[in-house]
């Protein structure tokens, strides 16, 4: 989710990527659906460890309540958001994370100057 907010508020200005200390392989049919009801289509994207994304030093890193469990990505600054888990909760407990998310990103965007 938060990959798709940044790429579509951000545009072209960032590159964003995400991935997982436990990456389940394919995107929850939830997440797709709630992202899709807010005009993001997120159906190509893919779950992928964080070992799959660029190796690179980046400008900003999230983590999203894995803690210690989350290898050290190479960044200059990094937040934890402590974002729940919506996998086992039904169609609200996805669109309350959606919705949380959507707001730390525009918050974040918008503190950088992205938009």
């Amino acid at each position: 989710m938060a990959e798709g907010f940044a790429k579509a508020l951000a545009e072209e200005k960032i590159e964003a990527y995400s991935a997982g200390s436990r990456p389940l392989g394919y995107i929850h049919p939830r997440t797709i659906q709630v992202m899709h009801e807010v005009g993001i289509d997120i159906s190509q994207h893919s779950s992928k460890s964080l070992y799959e994304v660029p190796q690179i030093h980046y400008d900003i890193v999230v983590g999203m309540g894995c803690g210690d469990a989350c290898p050290q990505i190479k960044t200059t600054e990094r937040l934890d958001w402590e974002i729940p888990d919506p996998f086992s909760g039904g169609a609200e407990d996805f669109k309350k994370v959606r919705d949380q998310i959507k707001k730390q990103v525009l918050e974040l965007l918008k503190e950088k100057k992205f938009i």
